[in-house]
Formats: structure tokens, C-alpha cells, sequence
């Protein structure tokens, strides 16, 4: 733990397989720093302007339940140690490591851009969900405030949202969900990925707490905007054994339903991920890595449709039997809504059709 890089989930930044010249922390240079009394790195984040010419992705996989999504910010903050997203970091000339945290993209024309592709004579409402790559309330929100706009814009043309977040900032926007709702326009995701705040800590560096997000739940819920827990990913090893209190605790607090993945390491995130845990947790790293392995094929990385998300085997299998147990004792008569996608089409331009 002496080497640890306190406040982020990757402890590296692996080469960008895009980039032909790799760069290297070297000894003599770190020796030279501490020689110098300089500081080999400042670990701070940088907030950097693109102009993306689009913001809505149609979305492919046929492993994730979703046609569409859109993200104001590239790179997430929370520095989740496991996130499938770290790799796309690759496309923007970036690692999928400490870069990914480090060196956030803002969208400052995402609420415009939105607007423009939903205003669209031939298109037709489909549930966007913000936040299908990188975490729509991370910290650059409190400055930017992309989501809240595009929120208004999905208000305006009362077209239905999804949200993901595993932060408790979406609370801000409870004006603007409450309405939403109203029109049965919006679904919220809130990630809880253990009830431990040690490991909530070491996994999910700078997410919200878990006690605000289970608070976050019950307020959401209390105000009748339907919750899905995001129970991912599941790890063997280090929090597989918590899903049934896990599913028993977010019912408590309101959710509709849950879901789960089985943790996939692909790209270079098993390598941030393998050097992560031998760093925090080295006396189980072997037993942890051997049973991700496990669920995979005995691979880390698992890009199989089908199986990537669920994995195989007895390990994966017995998650599963644990998640439609939690789903018959905990979630029985609790249905997550089906949005409207009626509406959409008489507010194409922004203010109900009368004729």
C-alpha cells in the first residue's frame, strides 16, 4: 500500500493500443523529484472542451438493455477501478487508466445537440438513457450542469430518459424528474455495488457514499419516480456474497427491481484491475483473479456476446440462482414501468400540436 495512489481506483496508466509511442514513469526521474523536492504528479483533474458533432448513439450490443444513449462527459471522475468504459478513453488519445479519471471531456453542446436529433421529422421517441457509458452526475456536473439541461430539453419535447448514476447529485434535479414523471417519462438506475464503505471506498473512490445512495433511493421513491438498483458488477470474491442483503436493502429503500452483471475485465481494464488488487488486497488478489477467470471462459477478457455480462460456469451460475432467489423473496409484485412514448411525437416542436 505504500505505492498507492490515494483518491483514484487505477493505480497506472496503461499504454493507449491506438498510440504508437508509449510513456513511462522512470526511477531516475521519480529519484530526481524527490531529490528536487518537486512533485512527480499533481493527480489532479483536468476539464477539457470537445465538440462532438452528435449525441445520441444508437446502441448495438444486444447484451445491454438499451437502443440509445448519450454521455455530456467523457471520462468519469468516480474512478470505479472496474468500468467497462475506461477503454473508450483509447479513441480521445487518452489511457484507460489514471487518464480516464484524470482527464475529463466535456460536451458543452450536448443539451443543443440533443435537441436538434430529437426535433428530427423522422424520428421516433425511443428512451435515451444519459449516462450509458460514463456517469451523467459526476463531479463536472456541479459545474457544468449538461444533464439538468438535457433534462429540461427531454421535459420540453416530453420525450422519455433514462439515467444511470451511482451519485446522490441527481437529487438536485428532483424539480425536473418530478415532472417528467408526471408524464411517465423518466427511469432512474442508482448503482450500489456493496453495503460496505471500505470496499465502496477502494472500488469507487469518488462516488457518493452508500448510505446516500440508498437515501437517495428512498427519496426518489417516496416521490413515485420509479428506481431500478443496479446491483453491478458482481465480483466474485469480493462482493458476491453480499446480493441477497444487498437486493433485500434496496427494496427496503424503494427500488422496483434490480439488476446485475458478472464483473468483465476486457481490454486494459484487466490490467488496471490485477494491478489494483494486488496493491489493496493482496492477500486474496490469486483466489479473486482465479474466480473472474472462472466465470469467463479463464480469461479475464470476455468479449462474447451472450456470456460477457453473465458469465458461466458454477461460480456465475450460483449469482444467478442468488439474484432470482432475492427477486422472489424481495421484488415479488414489483414491476419497474414501462415508459410513455406517445407524447413525443405531438411536442415535436416544442409545445403541443393542436391540430
Amino acid at each position: 500500500m505504500g505505492n498507492f495512489l490515494k483518491g483514484r481506483g487505477a493505480q497506472q496508466n496503461t499504454d493507449n493500443r491506438f498510440l504508437q509511442h508509449v510513456y513511462e514513469t522512470r526511477e531516475d526521474f521519480l529519484e530526481f523529484c524527490r531529490l528536487e523536492g518537486e512533485v512527480a504528479d499533481h493527480n489532479k483533474t483536468t476539464y477539457v472542451p470537445i465538440f462532438p458533432k452528435t449525441i445520441v448513439n444508437k446502441v448495438d450490443s444486444p447484451d445491454v438493455g438499451m437502443q440509445y444513449s448519450m454521455n455530456p462527459y467523457q471520462g468519469c471522475e468516480h474512478g470505479c477501478v472496474y468500468c467497462y468504459a475506461r477503454n473508450t478513453h483509447e479513441f480521445w488519445g487518452y489511457s484507460a487508466g489514471l487518464d480516464f479519471e484524470r482527464n475529463i471531456l466535456i460536451k458543452k453542446a450536448a443539451p443543443e445537440l440533443l435537441e436538434e436529433k430529437i426535433k428530427r421529422r423522422k424520428w421516433k421517441a425511443s428512451t435515451i438513457v444519459m449516462s450509458g457509458n460514463t456517469d451523467c452526475y459526476q463531479p463536472a456536473e456541479q459545474e457544468y450542469e449538461l444533464t439538468r439541461k438535457c433534462l429540461e430539453v427531454f421535459l420540453k419535447y416530453r420525450h422519455p430518459v433514462g439515467i444511470i448514476t451511482k451519485n446522490a447529485l441527481v437529487l438536485r434535479d428532483l424539480d425536473i424528474l418530478k415532472e417528467l414523471n408526471s408524464y411517465n417519462l423518466i427511469g432512474v438506475n442508482i448503482s450500489v455495488t456493496s453495503l460496505s464503505e471500505k470496499i465502496r471506498r477502494t472500488l469507487e473512490p469518488r462516488t457518493a457514499s452508500i448510505q446516500k445512495r440508498l437515501k437517495t433511493i428512498e427519496a426518489l421513491s417516496k416521490n413515485n419516480i420509479p428506481v431500478n438498483a443496479m446491483l453491478a458488477p458482481i465480483i466474485p470474491g469480493i462482493n458476491s456474497h453480499e446480493l441477497l442483503p444487498l437486493a433485500k436493502t434496496v427494496a427496503e429503500h424503494g427500488a422496483l427491481s434490480f439488476g446485475l452483471t458478472v464483473v468483465r475485465l476486457n481490454g486494459a481494464i484487466g490490467q488496471i484491475f490485477e494491478d489494483w488488487i494486488r496493491k489493496t488486497m493482496p492477500d486474496r488478489a490469486e483466489k479473486v483473479l482465479h474466480q473472474i477467470k472462472d466465470c469467463h471462459g479463464r480469461s479475464l477478457n470476455d468479449s462474447r456476446f451472450g456470456s460477457r455480462m453473465k458469465g458461466e460456469g458454477k461460480i456465475a451460475h450460483q449469482i444467478h440462482e442468488m439474484a432470482h432467489l432475492a427477486r422472489r423473496r424481495y421484488f415479488n409484485g414489483r414491476t419497474f414501468p414501462k415508459l410513455n412514448m406517445e407524447l413525443h411525437e405531438q411536442y415535436k416542436d416544442g409545445q403541443m400540436k393542436l391540430f
